[in-house]
């Protein structure tokens, strides 16, 4: 058949699908589902030069995903459902006269259907010299790649104009990119559309603290060029000027209407292609309209992926002469922005008559939490900055009167009478899945009717989580319960190897002195695990274990000893943390962030002399990045000959104590804040744990330590100090708890050892103080029954556990350099231990260095750039 043949004599239907995002992916799906793929025949015309990809992902191309794991697009289901799929190849005509498509090829295709998912295009605001060298749109895989490759040569400042969604991720992808970022928004806050004053003010306050610099309530007048044509700078509305080598407009989008507008289709007055509730256009029965492109009955253009998957959905199941429609859609989203959690649902500006807000809001943290409530207590919508944990039950809730006072839902947990609502709560009509509309009825019916034990089935069964996967955690908990409601037991097991959970593993290894990972698994392993190797969970899991018990059990404390080295996740195979090019950060303990000018002068020598990058991280020390793996003994040679030890930043364990001067310095002081903080990361150096420990010590109220945000805190009174403990500033925050107060020294550390230990020993894989204290039966109550009053009579124990790990602590970097056999692993090539890895490589970045990405992509570095890093880099 030639190019510009008519495909006619058809035996089958055909259905051309126009555009090939994930919308039209979600409509190819939805023909399969109902078999109409084997009725018709379906041709899809896609301009991008790739298959569907996840667009909602995007941003992930920065942090190491390749456009490949972006894909959404499993070409087997296109074979197996004879999809004939054109890349690259875009529709340019359509003549409904004849009811055919010709594509940019040449092609051109009959249709008895025509679907329209054309999507959407960048609006780039008609400013001058808007289409100037360095100016670049944030919408395809296509615009990262310019994007990355101009940042590497061209440009050290960049400037996004927007700061909705897209703008605060372009924000977060040139920062990434190591550019000084600014974000420009004409409205008087970041995500106008989203969230409200409150939240747009806590938003900025975080992303502020992150870097970037925010410029809110102006707009670009002119994009500034230098006699190259290339971008310098850009000019405000408010007369100020920006100096920035690379502009990304990310100001909005608009319906990709273009082809139906000139095939003659109604179009509305700001564009989209219009169509009624079955998404057919208005102007032609046999052409329908999805997704971005099109404008819906309500007189609405959907901008989100969930809406459009529900109007693919419709088209299917009017193809196949099934009742559907598609009247209007949930708004609500929920994403993480620049690492922050920003959600919003339902009515969340409060535009109902008569509605309340109730608000929670801590500046100081970056949380904002308002819920709009009807005069019946019905919940209308919300907004959530910071912490979004809830948003799975309070956008099902929405449209109901919770069984809670609102006032308790938006509390944080362990303030005041804060109520954590499960998914159990939910009514069955509630949607869990809004990408889907999957109710918990459905979702529970998988389980009871469809036999489906397991999350991935469930999925597979419901789609119910297969979109955005913000339901994902509450999918999980809905069928643990449902299961356990039928009287099925649940395995809680660790894994495939272990049928106990990591509490029980803990207790039989106390108990029973078991000191190696094999004598565990070959004596309580599930019968066909044993004897085996295990697995990537439960290894590195008792590891842990065994490392945090072994001056007790009898076993090494060194962890890469025998066996033990066999069990470590990857970062402490080398006892350093594995950066992204290869190579490996040095992190030595600075105890409290107190140092002597000697050991400042020692790491900056050993900086120099190695080339590596140096950073002052907000733990209050020092890390040094860029170290080959054959290197780290030397440079630990050195430090450890300075008087420095392994501050663990490779392990699950504690990481730092830190401090303010306290009372020895500040006029406010009440305590000596750096001596405590100091005794504190001496005694739990090296503990090892479920999750990483951190810890602060502030001198007075004022908390400049920032201790209530860490998983052990200390705050000084004038009559001693006060205990907080199960705090998290990390991806979602937690305000810690008071434990107890006015402790003296002596009750201060009793408390703490306490602590520790009952939480190493209860907590689950992987489980963060916070996490574990909101899921363990009893919450805060429990632990200071337990801790403090000692209700299970194990207070004596957890107190000789951490004495016996207090008294057996070895510095681990110390015991490797004087060791030759432990020497020895560290190595790139066991069979070529004096050949560095060709594919870490660097290049210079303010004075310094920084990994050479493009290494990593063609395996081996270039002969004739080898000499053009950092000197020092190079000499290596």
């Amino acid at each position: 058949m030639s190019a510009t043949a008519i495909v006619g004599d058809r035996p089958r239907p055909t259905i051309v699908l126009v555009g090939h995002g994930m919308v039209g992916q979600r409509f190819l799906e939805a023909l399969a589902e109902r078999g109409l793929t084997a009725t018709h025949r379906v041709v899809v015309l896609c301009e991008e030069p790739r298959p569907a990809y996840d667009r909602v992902q995007l941003t992930s191309y920065f942090s190491g995903k390749t456009p490949e794991d972006l894909s959404m697009t499993d070409m087997a289901f296109i074979a197996d459902h004879g999809i004939e799929l054109h890349v690259g190849d875009p529709a340019e005509t359509v003549d409904r006269a004849s009811r055919t498509v010709t594509s940019r090829s040449g092609l051109t295709v009959d249709y008895d259907v025509l679907v329209l998912a054309t999507g959407s295009y960048p609006f780039v605001p008609p400013v001058p010299n808007k289409d100037a060298e360095g100016c670049f749109v944030y919408r395809t895989i296509e615009d990262l790649l310019a994007i990355e490759e101009y940042a590497k040569t061209r440009a050290t400042t960049g400037a996004v104009v927007g700061g909705g969604l897209l703008g605060l991720e372009a924000a977060g992808a040139l920062k990434g990119l190591g550019l000084n970022a600014h974000i420009v928004e004409f409205a008087p806050r970041l995500m106008p559309v989203q969230v409200d004053e409150g939240g747009g003010a806590a938003l900025l306050r975080t992303i502020e603290d992150m870097g970037l610099s925010v410029h809110t309530g102006v707009g670009t007048q002119e994009i500034v060029v230098g006699e190259d044509g290339a971008v310098t700078g850009m000019k405000l509305s408010d007369g100020s000027e920006l100096a920035a080598d690379m502009v990304v407009f990310s100001a909005g989008v608009r319906p990709r209407d273009q082809l139906a507008r000139e095939s003659g289709l109604t179009v509305g007055e700001r564009g989209g292609i219009a169509v009624d509730e079955q998404c057919r256009t208005v102007s032609d029965p046999h052409v329908f309209a999805i997704g971005e492109c099109a404008l819906a009955s309500d007189g609405r253009v959907y901008g989100l992926v969930a809406p459009g998957y529900e109007q693919a959905e419709t088209v299917a199941a009017t193809i196949a002469q099934d009742e559907a429609e598609f009247t209007g859609a949930d708004l609500s989203t929920k994403l993480k922005l620049l690492g922050v959690d920003v959600a919003s649902f339902g009515d969340a500006h409060g535009t109902a008559e008569d509605c309340l807000d109730v608000v929670y809001s801590d500046s100081r943290s970056g949380l904002y939490k308002k819920l709009v409530i009807g005069r019946d207590g019905t919940l209308l919508g919300g907004i959530l900055v910071g912490d979004a944990e809830a948003y799975g039950t309070l956008r099902a809730f929405t449209g109901s009167v919770p069984p809670v006072s609102p006032e308790s839902l938006v509390l944080p947990a362990g303030a005041g009478e804060s109520v954590q609502l499960g998914p159990s709560a939910l009514p069955d009509e509630a949607i869990v899945c809004s990408c889907h509309n999957v109710s918990k009825g459905t979702i529970r019916g998988a389980v009871t009717d469809h036999q489906c034990t397991t999350v991935p089935e469930v999925k597979k069964c419901t789609k119910a989580g297969t979109g955005c996967g913000s339901c994902v955690k509450v999918l999980g908990q809905l069928v643990t319960a449902e299961l356990e409601a039928s009287g099925v037991v649940v395995d809680k097991g660790l894994c495939g190897c272990f049928a106990q959970t990591r509490e029980e593993l803990y207790e039989i290894v106390l108990a029973l002195r078991i000191n190696t990972y094999q004598d565990l698994l070959d004596r309580y392993g599930r019968e066909d695990a044993r004897g085996g190797d295990g697995c990537e969970i439960c290894k590195p899991t008792v590891g842990s274990i065994i490392a945090s018990l072994a001056p007790t059990i009898g076993a090494s404390g060194y962890v890469l000893d025998g066996e033990q080295a066999a069990l470590q996740d990857s970062n402490d195979h080398f006892l350093a943390n594995l950066q992204k090019n290869g190579s490996y950060s040095i992190v030595p303990r600075i105890p409290g962030g107190e140092i002597t000018p000697e050991k400042l002068i020692v790491i900056g020598e050993v900086a120099r002399d190695f080339g590596l990058y140096t950073k002052i991280t907000g733990g209050q020390r020092i890390d040094m990045f860029g170290a080959r793996v054959e290197q780290l003994p030397l440079i630990w040679a050195r430090l450890v000959d300075a008087g420095f030890e392994s501050g663990h930043a490779y392990g699950k364990s504690l990481r730092t104590v830190k401090s303010c001067v306290g009372q020895t310095w500040c006029r406010y002081g009440v305590q000596d804040s750096v001596r405590m903080a100091i005794d504190l990361e001496l005694r739990y150096r090296g503990l090892r744990s479920p999750h990483k420990l951190k810890s602060a010590v502030s001198g007075c109220q004022r908390e400049c330590a920032e201790a209530q945000s860490k998983d052990f805190g200390i705050i000084a009174t004038a009559n001693g100090w006060n205990l907080y403990v199960g705090g998290n500033g990390g991806a979602t925050p937690r305000h810690a708890d008071l434990l107890a107060q006015d402790l003296s020294d002596a009750e201060l550390i009793r408390l703490i050892d306490r602590f520790l230990m009952f939480y190493i020993r209860t907590a689950d894989r992987l489980e963060r103080t916070s996490t574990w204290l909101e899921r363990i039966p009893g919450g805060l109550d429990h632990v200071r029954d337990v801790v403090v009053e000692d209700s299970l009579g194990i207070c004596e124990e957890l107190e000789s556990l951490m004495a016996a790990h207090v008294a057996g602590y070895r510095d681990e970097w110390a015991e490797t350099i004087n060791d030759p056999e432990r020497l020895s692993r560290f190595v790139s090539f066991v069979n070529a231990p004096d050949t560095p890895d060709p594919v870490v490589g660097f290049v210079p970045e303010r004075d310094q260095i920084k990994p050479d990405l493009p290494l990593l992509s063609i395996g081996m570095r270039p002969a004739d750039t080898a000499h053009d890093v950092l000197e020092g880099s190079a000499q290596r």
